[in-house]
């Protein structure tokens, strides 16, 4: 028996001596907090080595934003997404050969297109495909957590207040606001906020970190172009040319720090990802919101009237999706968001309704006010909710986009290196790979020292693909020995705007439930794995562990 094998026996019998959680003992192994595809993933690759598993979502779905509209799903470099990501994308491509899938367009077409917006949409030799409709994604998810055994517990939501229970430094019990409790010997938080990780004393990060903190080049405040053009700016005023009269909503008067210096408040724009529908015959028209306020939309309003030409995917982008469907991104409220991380329940409610509000006014504005260019209103107008998606939320996702929150600062801290030069620097001891571009949306809109109004924080970089260290998912080993974070992952804001897609945070939660389930079975801290075990128990699962 070698030396780690050694300390990892002893430090567990203290730990069972100290506070008694034994498999005996516990309803549970592993415990995922988070319907999200990542938990979704580290479920299901629990289970099926055997462990006695409960997901615990938030709300009554699961799937998180791979089921609520998120279905132009950004997969660049498809041949790099193994295991049960590939698994997933594979039976979709599996319910799409069948004809009956497609009621009112013929696939072949779809896919001519479609392919110019969504990396081809298939891989025909992987038998794989990543674009899709909301509610077969979630009914293949229900069934791959179904089929390996994982019992489900639906609308129970951490108690923000005490919701954690430790004993010598390990989570012993996570309890609901219902009053439900779930013990587990090992947990994981695949939430998009991180609100297991926060309560269990873990530490994070919120917003940008300075450039000098990683050596990065790329991150903290980042003034963007002049919102204009052809050398005319958009006025920030709400009586146009009068200042006296304040800025509009969402604008911030100045700027508070220097090119590259941290921001710890703001965080880049949410949205929801809407899906519509032009098919009449599953059409559910787009009404003004009680709560429409034209405000919102007067810097688009002014930016319209400098640039009449401008066309409707300009705006707002509608990716195809089959059966005459839309993933429509870019209806981001920037500036609604930043009390959103560390908010309570009533607080994120208060902004998802505000996103939601906004983006239905968004739509209906695009094809109603007189101001927005004739063309843009006559595309815009025959499209609309549709009946088939999120039946008991009317018609509208459930699931907030949210883009970036809390990020843990753990054993090891991916960054801008990680994914632009990795050959100089690669992560070790690989779980998964990234693929996807820096990407990172507005922050911001902001007046800079001339009073001209611009955008700030916004990202896009190319990067290569890079490996996600192990030591990215666990926190410090004195904070928390027995809990894995694979959505809200260490890394600096520049590298997270990469990681940051489904497909990854799949990638990151099936390795998450391997790491449980070898902990478990070796009697040792999430962070004492032999990485030759794991390696080769995540390779045995079909994960891709190298560029």
């Amino acid at each position: 028996m070698n030396y780690l094998m050694t300390n990892c026996l002893s430090f567990f019998a203290v730990t069972l001596l100290a506070a008694p959680v034994c498999r005996a003992q516990a309803p549970y192994e592993v415990c995922v907090y988070g319907e999200t595809a990542s938990g979704v993933s580290a479920a299901i690759q629990a289970a099926r080595m055997g462990k006695r598993v409960v997901l615990v979502s938030t709300n009554a779905h699961v799937g998180g934003m791979t089921t609520s509209g998120l279905t132009a799903t950004d997969i660049n470099r498809n041949t790099l997404i193994g295991g049960i990501a590939r698994e997933f994308y594979g039976q979709l491509y599996a319910w799409y050969e069948n004809p009956d899938a497609w009621r009112c367009q013929e696939r072949e077409a779809f896919f001519v297109a479609s392919q110019k917006r969504t990396f081809t949409g298939k891989n025909d030799a992987l038998k794989i495909q990543w674009v899709y409709e909301s509610h077969v994604g979630e009914k293949i998810q229900r069934a791959m957590l179904r089929d390996a055994g994982v019992e489900l517990a639906l609308n129970e939501r951490l108690d923000l207040e005490r919701g954690v229970e430790k004993g010598d430094g390990r989570i012993r019990r996570i309890k609901m606001e219902s009053g439900r409790g779930f013990a587990a010997q090992v947990f994981i938080d695949a939430t998009y906020e991180g609100d297991l990780m926060a309560l269990a004393g873990v530490s994070y990060t919120v917003g940008r970190e300075a450039n000098s903190q990683y050596g990065e080049s790329l991150n903290g405040v980042r003034l963007n172009p002049v919102i204009g053009r052809e050398g005319k700016s958009v006025d920030p005023y709400v009586v146009e040319g009068d200042p006296a009269s304040g800025l509009l909503p969402y604008i911030e008067p100045r700027v508070w720090a220097k090119d590259g210096e941290a921001d710890p408040r703001r965080v880049q724009a949410y949205c929801y990802r809407l899906t519509l529908t032009d098919d009449p015959a599953n059409r559910v028209a787009i009404e003004r919101p009680a709560a429409y306020d034209p405000a919102l939309y007067e810097v688009l309003a002014r930016m319209l009237q400098i640039s009449p030409e401008t066309q409707l995917q300009e705006i707002i982008t509608l990716t195809p999706m089959p059966n005459r469907k839309t993933d429509t991104n870019k209806l981001n409220l920037i500036g609604a968001n930043y009390e959103y991380p560390e908010g309570d329940y009533a607080t994120r409610q208060r902004i998802g309704q505000r996103h939601r509000d906004f983006a239905l006014g968004m739509l209906w504005f695009l094809a109603h006010d007189q101001r927005v260019p004739p063309h843009i209103r006559a595309e815009m107008k025959p499209w609309g909710l549709p009946r088939d998606e999120f039946p008991d939320n009317g018609h509208f996702p459930y699931q907030l986009y949210v883009r970036e929150a809390r990020r843990m600062v753990g054993e090891y801290v991916m960054s801008e290196k990680n994914c632009r030069r990795v050959d100089s620097e690669p992560a070790s001891e690989s779980i998964g790979v990234g693929t996807y571009m820096l990407d990172s949306h507005q922050f911001s809109r902001v007046l800079d020292h001339d009073a001209k109004l611009r955008y700030e924080g916004g990202l896009a970089g190319k990067s290569v693909s890079y490996p996600i260290s192990y030591r990215s998912i666990t926190p410090k080993r004195d904070e928390c020995p027995n809990l894995l974070v694979p959505v809200c992952v260490s890394a600096s804001h520049v590298a997270y705007s990469s990681i940051r897609m489904e497909p990854v945070y799949m990638v990151l939660g099936q390795s998450a439930g391997a790491i449980a389930s070898l902990a478990i079975d070796h009697r040792c801290d999430v962070q004492q794995l032999d990485y030759s075990e794991l390696k080769q128990t995540l390779l045995d699962a079909g994960q891709i562990l190298q560029p």
